[in-house]
């Protein structure tokens, strides 16, 4: 079992049952069909012998409506950002790839992950697909003008790297033609109308890959289930993360042998380590006092970081890190005599003794855990989904996670159940703890370890599910596994 402090709870969204086992699923509503159509008869415009005039006016004016209500929204979203003082650049999304010549001989499939964190989490599947015996030739693409940056970091030795494309039909079709895939994997759950039916046009099939569908979006899903469940149903593979994810996968539209469990790839993911020499000069910037301890919190949510500081043990310093860009500037406000990252400078020594310091950039909070005596993974002390709480457990250290993780609920459970995170309410009570008792430390962070290693895998079960997608006969049936293997 999981440690527990007396204000801490084990995790609310334990995820160890599927329908096998008696878990209520969620179920079509009456009168809809236990299993959906296959992909082709799902997306096809209504009408059972319409002519191929009547079909391709009916595909005109689906198109036209769905770029109006596209359109639509994208204009509210780029008034959001400009109100928070952020561009997008949402003109590198026209859907003009450039050159992407080709690395390997074999079939060309795209890989798709939305910002950082999915780039992050595919990369390990990226590698096991291209060192396969079909030596596929890869193209990974990315939504957002930060996960396209770290991209092309981590991908620059295996594939080129490319901006996906807004759902306008005539930017995805310019996509398409660019890429010219013969298989699309979509990292999470990264749907959209246009470039599905697209796809399906042109015959390609589209997979996800460390499927994931949260609550929030289950819900939303199901008020619009008509719509969505074309969208499902013209999924050819569905790789869940845990059973729960994939019976929601079914209950909106993929076919049931279609929707299989292949555990997180984060799990593989975090055995990337960042560079220590980059740890080292961080803490040179910044000006940390490596004679005394330093909590790191990581990925932080509103309010916590104002709780945090209020709760700091005495001569601890700790490092914070928003998730949100858009919140640096707010957070520096709201605590003062803050060190700034952005404002130390890149290579010259910050300020000697400070004690309250701010991550004000991206890409660096692998190096900051590699500093941490302790580490605080946050968005989890309100209902905000959590954090990826692998990253400082890889580092071997002691890890905290407040109780609302709903969005790494089974990740959480693994560790806890051999010990290797605390879950707690009050999580600078438990670090304040472990400052006096170090050996205390060693253990959870020893144990965070073991379970990481326990759970390795999931790229190559992943990557092979993918694969058989490609071979003569594979759209018709998920063939691998489908449960996780349990520690």
């Amino acid at each position: 079992m999981g440690q527990q402090d007396g204000n801490s709870r084990r995790s609310p969204n334990r995820v160890r049952s599927d329908a096998s086992s008696g878990a209520k699923v969620p179920m079509p509503a009456r009168g809809t069909p236990a299993r959906p159509a296959a992909p082709k008869a799902a997306l096809d415009p209504p009408g059972k012998s319409q002519t191929p005039a009547r079909r391709t006016l009916a595909g005109l004016a689906g198109g036209a409506l769905r770029d109006a209500v596209f359109g639509l929204g994208l204009i509210g979203y780029a008034a959001r950002k400009r109100s928070r003082g952020r561009t997008e650049g949402l003109s590198a999304r026209d859907g003009n790839v450039g050159a992407t010549d080709r690395r390997a001989s074999g079939p060309r499939i795209l890989l798709h992950g939305v910002s950082v964190g999915e780039v992050v989490a595919l990369e390990p599947l990226a590698r096991q697909l291209a060192a396969s015996a079909a030596q596929p030739d890869v193209v990974v693409s990315t939504s957002t003008a930060t996960g396209f940056a770290r991209a092309q970091e981590l991908y620059a030795d295996l594939a080129p790297v490319v901006r996906f494309p807004l759902d306008f039909t005539w930017t995805v079709r310019r996509f398409l033609d660019g890429v010219r895939p013969a298989l699309a994997l979509m990292g999470e759950l990264e749907l959209w109308p246009s470039f599905m039916i697209e796809c399906r046009r042109r015959g390609v099939p589209v997979g996800v890959v460390n499927g994931r569908l949260s609550d929030r979006s289950f819900r939303a899903y199901r008020r619009g289930r008509p719509f969505a469940r074309r969208m499902f149903a013209g999924l050819t593979l569905a790789v869940a993360q845990t059973p729960l994810y994939r019976d929601r996968f079914a209950a909106l539209g993929v076919r049931a042998d279609r929707a299989v469990v292949g555990g997180s790839l984060k799990w593989d993911a975090a055995r990337r380590l960042p560079d220590r020499d980059g740890a080292d000069k961080l803490a040179r910037i910044l000006g940390l006092d490596r004679g005394r301890p330093l909590v790191v919190a990581g990925s932080t949510g509103p309010g916590e970081e104002e709780a945090l500081v209020r709760a700091r043990p005495p001569g601890c310093q700790l490092l914070l890190a928003p998730r949100s860009q858009d919140r640096w500037d707010e957070v520096a406000q709201r605590i003062p005599d803050v060190v700034r990252r952005s404002r130390a400078g890149k290579d010259s020594p910050g300020p000697t003794g400070g004690r309250v310091f701010l991550l004000d950039t991206i890409g660096e909070l692998p190096q900051a855990y590699w500093l941490a005596d302790v580490a605080f993974v946050g968005r989890s002390l309100s209902p905000s989904g959590g954090s990826n709480p692998l990253e400082p457990v890889a580092l071997a250290k002691p890890t905290i996670i407040g109780p609302h993780h709903e969005n790494f609920a089974d990740i959480v459970e693994r560790l806890a159940d051999g010990g290797g995170i605390v879950v707690s309410r009050d999580p600078m009570a438990v670090a304040a703890r472990w400052l006096a008792d170090r050996a205390a430390a060693e253990r959870v962070a020893k144990a965070g370890r073991q379970a990481l290693e326990r759970n390795l895998g999931t790229a190559q079960r992943q990557a092979e599910l993918a694969l058989a997608l490609l071979a003569p006969g594979g759209r018709g049936r998920a063939r691998a596994s489908t449960s996780v293997r349990r520690p």
